[in-house]
This record gives structure tokens, sequence and C-alpha cells, in this order.
């Protein structure tokens, strides 16, 4: 039996020669990929930074404990507080204490139109902590005096250099009086001790030299203060959490590859394995007529498949083992993957690789060998080249209870949880559903797809039309091998660029009708307040409606189990009327007050005059009435507040909207005035939307072309080899259009044209696929109360569907050729 197969191999090569390669492309995706997320999971613990050198480490915990029926739950605090003075003294007695103060300190670009070189301001006394060392100058020791870091990228600053410092209190000129090398996680500019209190009084963290034994001892169980050692000190540095955000954007990322790429490959591989036994039929017809079993007709189809997957998922393990270093690097520079993300060298995804390419060449094989051992000896002799009975009522359920699932999940999903349609797992996996209910129904599909295609061509003058039109619906195995990666390739590339457009504009859409001010004013950089000296420029301006809002968080205790934070922002009530207008579905806005608070659809309390107890940023409880409820959204629509319960934050947004009446030009020029050399960013309304607006260069769209150049890699090589394979079977059918008259130029006009045909089913199939996707989407969106149009790719839709055919046609005239060079006569008259 190995023996058969082997030789079945070597006689069929180009058979199977599409299946080795597009398993080859799909487990060496799959290693590849395995490898990277393998990097995720061994990724090294990266030490502390920004006190590595200090012994032990005094900070607020930044936790809300809350009691609850089944025990004590715990949430980050948005704000976490600072050291007390009186912790401070206390922990002095134990040994040298160092108090560190972390503020906004930027050095200003003294050219107009430049940006400002953003840094984080701290005492000197600390930077023993990291350990920073002087390089040059020495330490400062007068309030105008400044140590800066180097080596950053921004000016390059020497001792002795004039700067102008823009902080809390102010902006100065300072004189850089030393430098010392930067460490990479921040840009520094340490000031004497004593203006650094001034600047920001509260204590962020205490570095303390003793024994950590005493520290706790002294603090007790209930002093709200975290003592950090070893390791542990991590959590002290500048947003420490942002290696493991990283790595769980790098994990989904890669993780949604390797499952789009299995699927793919699994899905090709099958496809192909099922024509070339569809093509065997009179071969195994033959084995059956000289005593071959169902059973040993089987194990041979089995026995070929095995031996392909194998040497297949060799090769690609080998492939992915190459290529796993250049996806890395790959990633790192378009930003997807952090600077210091590499691989590690655990061998498992190699293994799982390997199995897993044996075992989908295995099982496409599975069903492909069923329908072989079935071929009546007879078949070899009464089988005519129309194909017929090509949907056995086994494949019929399958494919109707596939598509029951890929239509009916979303149905559920729409009555029950509109939002769960919008994540990115669901819009990933939904068109993976019905893109093989519609590949089992192809054979069926095909036929009225292809006439209704060929139909204008058909009644146009000459034979190929007809001949195009005739063909496709005779040989539905072939035009269906054909039109499947193109089914494959079109539906993911339009659902999943499609979901992604239709979800920014939605967003877009969103952000354009709840921002109603003329201009929005802004902190130079994200996460930072605005400046108080920007601050009392504005706080009336003539002509205008000033309002200034804070970010903050609210969270609730859910079921008595669980906590949930909400972003949230606080606003005065007021004059929230005047800049925005917000989906609001129930209540009114202007029932705001200290007393009352703005919640969305997704909170399980959304009665309106319901009181629901909450914290605050801070950890403060409160109780408060429920003034309003918005709708849900694409997510950006949160919580709102009074400033009486921001928990502490600071204005960072002012919304100014001209006054009836009022002068645009003359506000834009009180605006531009009051943030001069304070480092705020006014924009008009047209500009603070544009970001918001879809773009082709953010980290999601990069992201997802990367996975769809992954997949597509597959589809391409299965599409060329069916068609070769389709092709090179035809050799007695170009024969015959060549004894009836018809010149080489014309077959081979006729073979393109009906490898355009087939690509042109699959499109539409493809199509049929990403618009229901599509519609999936924008039935959610209508639900949680966005109304958005849907974005259809239409551009990448062209340059697929173009390139599919192309490369379908050049696949079909290759093979062609070769037939067309044996003279008609002899080709008509030879043997498969």
């Amino acid at each position: 039996m190995l023996m058969l197969a082997l030789r079945g191999i070597r006689l069929r090569w180009v058979t199977f020669v599409g299946s080795f390669l597009a398993l080859v492309l799909g487990v060496g995706l799959i290693a590849a990929t395995g490898l990277a997320l393998a990097a995720t999971f061994d990724a090294p613990e990266r030490g502390p930074e920004r006190f590595a050198a200090a012994p032990v480490v005094v900070r607020a915990d930044g936790l809300l404990r809350v009691d609850t029926p089944t025990g004590t739950r715990t949430t980050p605090l948005d704000r976490p507080g600072p050291v007390p003075p009186g912790i401070a003294a206390q922990l002095a007695f134990l040994g040298r204490t160092v108090e560190d103060r972390s503020f906004p300190s930027d050095i200003m670009d003294p050219h107009p139109g430049h940006d400002d070189d953003a840094r984080v301001g701290h005492p000197w006394s600390v930077a023993a902590a990291a350990p920073y060392r002087l390089a040059t100058g020495r330490a400062p020791a007068a309030p105008g005096e400044v140590v800066v870091t180097t080596g950053s990228g921004g000016p390059r600053l020497r001792t002795g250099d004039r700067v102008r410092v823009r902080t809390p209190a102010g902006s100065e000129a300072r004189t850089v009086v030393g430098t010392v090398a930067g460490r990479g996680f921040e840009d520094a500019v340490f000031f004497t001790d004593g203006e650094a209190a001034r600047i920001s009084p509260d204590i962020d963290a205490l570095a303390v030299h003793a024994a950590a034994t005493a520290v706790r001892d002294a603090l007790g169980p209930d002093s709200g203060m975290d003592v950090l050692t070893g390791h542990d000190r991590r959590h002290a540095d500048p947003d420490p959490d942002r290696d493991a955000r990283a790595l769980v954007s790098v994990n989904a990322l890669l993780g949604t590859a390797a499952g789009i790429t299995l699927f793919v490959s699994a899905a090709v591989v099958a496809s192909t394995f099922s024509y070339a036994v569809a093509g065997r039929r009179r071969e195994f017809g033959l084995l059956r007529t000289v005593g071959a079993t169902p059973g040993q007709i089987r194990r041979t189809v089995l026995a070929e498949s095995v031996l392909i997957g194998v040497a297949a998922s060799a090769a690609g393990t080998l492939l992915g083992a190459g290529g796993a270093p250049l996806l890395v690097r790959r990633m790192t520079e378009a930003g997807l993957a952090p600077s210091w993300f590499a691989l590690g060298d655990p061998s498992w995804p190699l293994h799982t690789a390997f199995w897993t390419g044996v075992s989908v060449a295995t099982a496409a094989a599975l069903v492909s060998c069923h329908r072989a051992g079935r071929t009546a000896p007879t078949e070899a002799l009464r089988e005519a080249a129309v194909d017929s009975r090509v949907m056995p009522v086994s494949r019929w359920a399958a494919a109707v209870l596939v598509l029951l699932l890929g239509l009916g999940l979303p149905a559920l999903a729409l009555a029950t949880d509109p939002g769960d349609l919008l994540g990115r797992k669901s819009y990933v996996t939904r068109p993976m559903i019905l893109i093989v209910g519609c590949a089992l129904l192809a054979p069926v599909l095909v036929r009225p797809v292809g006439r209704l295609l060929t139909w204008l061509p058909a009644r146009l003058p000459g034979a190929t039309g007809v001949l195009v039109r005739e063909n496709t619906a005779a040989g539905v195995r072939r035009t269906a091998a054909v039109a499947a990666p193109v089914l494959i390739t079109v539906a993911l590339a339009a659902s999943l660029t499609g979901t992604v457009a239709t979800l920014e504009e939605a967003r877009a859409t969103e952000a354009r009708t709840a921002t109603t001010a003329d201009f929005v004013v802004t902190p130079g950089q994200e996460g930072r307040p605005l400046a108080p000296a920007f601050l009392e420029r504005v706080r009336d301006i003539d002509g205008a409606v000033v309002s200034a809002s804070r970010s903050t968080a609210v969270t609730v205790l859910e079921e008595d189990t669980a906590l949930v934070s909400s972003e949230a922002r606080a606003v005065d009530p007021a004059r929230l009327a005047a800049v925005a207008k917000l989906p609001v579905t129930a209540g009114r806005l202007a029932d705001l007050d200290d007393d009352a608070i703005v919640v969305n659809e997704e909170w399980l309390t959304t009665r309106v005059g319901d009181r629901v107890t909450v914290w605050l940023g801070d950890g403060s409880e409160r109780s408060l009435r429920i003034a309003a409820v918005l709708a849900t959204g694409t997510g950006d629509n949160g919580v709102y507040v009074t400033p009486r319960n921001a928990g502490g934050a600071d204005v960072d947004r002012i919304d100014v909207e001209v006054a009836p009446g009022g002068d645009r030009r003359a506000v834009a020029a009180a605006l531009d005035t009051a943030a001069a050399d304070t480092g705020t960013r006014v924009a008009t309304r047209a500009e603070w939307l544009a970001p918001t607006a879809p773009g082709p260069d953010d980290h999601t769209r990069t992201g997802l072309r990367m996975i769809l150049g992954i997949a597509l890699l597959s589809t391409a090589t299965a599409l060329a080899n069916t068609q070769v394979m389709a092709t090179s079977g035809r050799g007695r059918d170009l024969a015959v259009l060549r004894l009836a008259g018809a010149t080489v130029p014309q077959v081979l006009r006729l073979v393109v044209a009906e490898a355009v045909a087939a690509v042109g089913v699959g499109a539409v199939l493809g199509g049929v696929v990403a618009a229901v996707n599509l519609l999936v989407v924008q039935g959610a969106l209508a639900l949680l109360g966005v109304t958005s149009a849907v974005v259809v790719p239409w551009a990448m839709l062209g340059l697929v569907v173009a390139a599919a055919a192309l490369l379908a046609a050049g696949s079909a005239v290759l093979p062609a050729l070769s037939a067309l060079r044996t003279r008609p006569v002899e080709l008509a008259g030879s043997r498969e």
C-alpha cells in the first residue's frame, strides 16, 4: 500500500504540489507565530528601573478595598494618594530616607513652532536610587540650577547651557550645571530638593535605607502603604504595567494570526484534496474493476495524504524556525511589539506546528478517501465529463448546520448582547463559520452564480461566452475548487478590513456628534493636566462659553461580587450642554448635580432616580442618584459626574463654544495668547476630530494587514495549484476545440475567460459572506445607539480580485500552452 501511494504521488505530482506548498506555508506560518507567541509567555521579567538601587521603597498602595459577602475585593485607584508627611517623618527614625517627587518638567524650544522636550522633574537626592551618576558638571545647589539626562534624542544639552523649563509652578530660565546619562525609561530634569518640594509638595514615593521588616513593623497592617523590595520595586516605576500591556497586545495579534493561518491552511488543503480525489474517480473505478476493495482505496488515499503531510510539515517547521526572527523584527519595526521583544528558545511551537500540519492533511483526506472508497467499478466506463450528484446528503446536512450556526449566533448576540459582536474575537471568527458553510454549498451555488456572471458574455457575438457559460456549469467541481480560495480571500479581507473601518467610522461619527464646541484645549502631552497659568488666563473669555472638565474614574460593586471601574469625566452641567450633545436615552443632563451621576446602558442599574453606591477616583465612597442614561455606543460613552466628585482630578480638557454674537477670531486669539508658554494645544473642532477619523497607519490596521498577508500566501498558492491541476486535466477538451477549428489564441482566451469566471464566482460568494458580516456589525451599532454607514473596502477588494484573476489566468495559460504543443490528434487519442 505504501509503495502504491509513493508511486501515485510520483506520477501525479502536479496534483499534490499545491497541497504540499500550501501546507508548507501554513505550517511555517504557524511555527513562526507560535515561536513569537511563546516569547510573550516566557518574556524575561524586567527589573526595577526608577528605584533599582534603593533597598526599600514606600508608596501608597493605590488599591480600593471593598468588603463583600464573598470576601474583600480590590481594584487599582485612578488617583492613588501621596505618602503622608507624618509617615515620612516616622520612617526617618529607622534610617536615611529620600523623598521622591515627580512632576512635568519640559524644556522649552526657543524656536517658535517647534515641539518642546517633554520631561519629568525629580529632586536631585533621589537620582542615586536609579542610579543616575554625573557624567559632567556637578549637582544642583541653588534654585535656578538643574541636572538633565542626555541621549534621549531631544536637544543636545551641555553643562553651562541656559534653558527655559516649564513646570506646574510656571516657566523659568535655568542653568544646566550637570548631565547624567539617560537610562531609557524616562527623560528627567533634576532640581534641588527644596525647589522640587516647592513645585510639587506631595511625596510620591519614599526610598528608605532600613530593613524591610522594620519598615513594615513601623507602618503596621492598616497604613495603606506598600513596602516594596526586590523585583516588587518595579511597581514604583513610571507606568509599571506598560510591558504587560504590550505583551497582551502582541499575544492577541499573534494568536489571531495563528488562528486565521490554521483556518485558511485547513480550508485550502481540504479543498485541494477533495478536488484531486474527485478528478481521479476513473482511476479508482479501474482499481475497483481489477479487484481493489473500498478499504484498500481509502488506505491508499490516506497514505498519500499522510506522506504529503509529514514531508510538508517538516519543511514548514524549518521554514517557520527561520522566519520567526524576521517576523519579530518586522513587528518591532512597525511598533506592534516593544523594542525589547525577542524570541526565546522553546521548542514546543515547532512540535505543535509539525503535528498540526500532519493532522490537517490527514483530516482533509478523511472525507476525500471516504468518497474514493465509494467509487463503483462501472464509473470507470460510464462516468461522463459533466459533474453529477456533487452534493451527497451528508454534505447537505453539514452545510445547513454550519450556515444555521453562522447565522444563528449573530442573531442571538443581536438579541442579547450586541456589544459582543464588536469585539475582535467575534468579528475575526464569525466570517470563518460562514466561509465554511458557503464552501460546503459551493457545488450547488457555483452553477447559478456562474450562469448569472456569464449571462451577458454568452449573448455577445462569438462562441467564447457560450463555451465559458456551459463549461462553468458542466465542470462544477472544477469551478468550485478554483473559486474556494477566492471565496476565502475575499470574505476574510472584506470582512476584517470592512469591520475595522466601519467601527472606526462609527467612533468618528460618535465624536462628531458629541463634540459641538468650536475649540478644544488639551495639554501638549497626553496624561498631564492643563497648566495652572493657562487656567487662570481663560477663566473668562468674552463672547465664549468655557467648559472645563477632568478625567477621572468611578467604581461600582456589581452583584456584590465584582468591582467594575468606568472612565468618567467631571463636568460643570450648566456649561456641558453648550459644548456637547450626548446620546441621552433616559433622564436629563440638566439634572446632573453634586448628588447625581450620568451612567450608560452597560451599567446594571440604569433606572433614572435610583441611587447607586460608587467609589470615586481617590477611593471615597458616595451614594449618587442616576440623573440620565447614555447609549452604550462603541464603548466611548463614559460616566459623567460633577467636579466635586472628581476624586481630586485636575482639569485636563477645556471645550470652548463661541457664544451667539461672539467674535470667533477674537476667541481664537484669546486662546492662543493664553496658551503661550504653557505647553497647551488649542485645536479647532475639525483639528480635534481629525485623529478620530479612520486612518491607514494605525497599529490595528498594520496588524490586520500582517494577518491578512500571512493568510493570503496560502490561498494564492492553493489558487495557482488548483488552476494548474484543473487545466492540466483538460488536455482532451483543448484538443477537441483545436480539431473543431479553434486557433491557439482562441483556446487560450477561452481558458483565461473560464479562469476569470471561476474567480468571479468565488468573489461573489465571498462578497455575500462579507456583506452578511458587515450588516451584522451595522445592526449591532444601531442597537447600541450609533447611526453610522457601513464602510466597504472597495479598493482592497478590487486589488484582491484583480490579483486573483491575474494569478488564475496565468496559472491556466501555462499548462494550456504546454498541452497545446502536442498535435491535437495525438492529444485527443491519448490515455489519462
